[in-house]
C-alpha cells in the first residue's frame, strides 16, 4: 500500500457524485414538497373564487325570475366544492338609499327613498398542509361575494 500525497487526494473524484447527491437531494425534495403545498393552496383558492363567480350568476338568474331559492343555491355550491353546510351561507342585506353600510332589515329604511337589495355569499374552507415541519400551518380561506339583485 502506497501513501498518497495530499495533492493526489484533492484530484481524486471517486465518490463525488454520491456526495453531491447527498447534499442536493434533500434540498430538492424539500423544494418539491413546498411547490406542491403552494400549488395546492393556490388551486383551492381558485376553486373557491370560481364557485363564487358561478354562484353569482345563479343568484342573478334567480333574482331575474328563475325561481331558485337560497337553500338550493347553497346545496349546489356545497356539492360542487365538497363542503359542509356550515361552510356556505347566503344572507340577504339591504342598503338604504345612499347609506354606506348595509343592514339586515329593510324596515329600518325610509320607504320614500330607494332601498337596494343584496345577497351576500360567504364560503369558508381550511387547508391542512401535508407537511408542517417548516412552519406551514393550516390555511383558512374566506371568500365573500356581494351581489346586488335589486
Amino acid at each position: 500500500m502506497t501513501l498518497r500525497s495530499p495533492l493526489q487526494l484533492l484530484r481524486d473524484v471517486c465518490g463525488t457524485m454520491a456526495i453531491e447527491t447527498a447534499v442536493v437531494a434533500p434540498v430538492l425534495a424539500v423544494m418539491a414538497i413546498g411547490v406542491f403545498e403552494v400549488g395546492t393552496l393556490v388551486s383551492r383558492q381558485q376553486e373557491l373564487q370560481s364557485s363564487a363567480s358561478e354562484a353569482e350568476g345563479i343568484i342573478l338568474a334567480a333574482a331575474a325570475g328563475a325561481g331558485t331559492d337560497s337553500a338550493k343555491i347553497e346545496q349546489v355550491i356545497e356539492h360542487s366544492l365538497n363542503l359542509d353546510p356550515d361552510q356556505v351561507s347566503l344572507e340577504q342585506r339591504f342598503r338604504c338609499d345612499t347609506a354606506e353600510t348595509m343592514t339586515d332589515d329593510s324596515t329600518t329604511c325610509d320607504t320614500e327613498r330607494p332601498i337596494y337589495r343584496y345577497v351576500v355569499l360567504h364560503v369558508t374552507d381550511t387547508y391542512a398542509p401535508v407537511w408542517t415541519w417548516f412552519g406551514m400551518e393550516p390555511h383558512t380561506y374566506d371568500v365573500e361575494r356581494t351581489v346586488q339583485v335589486q
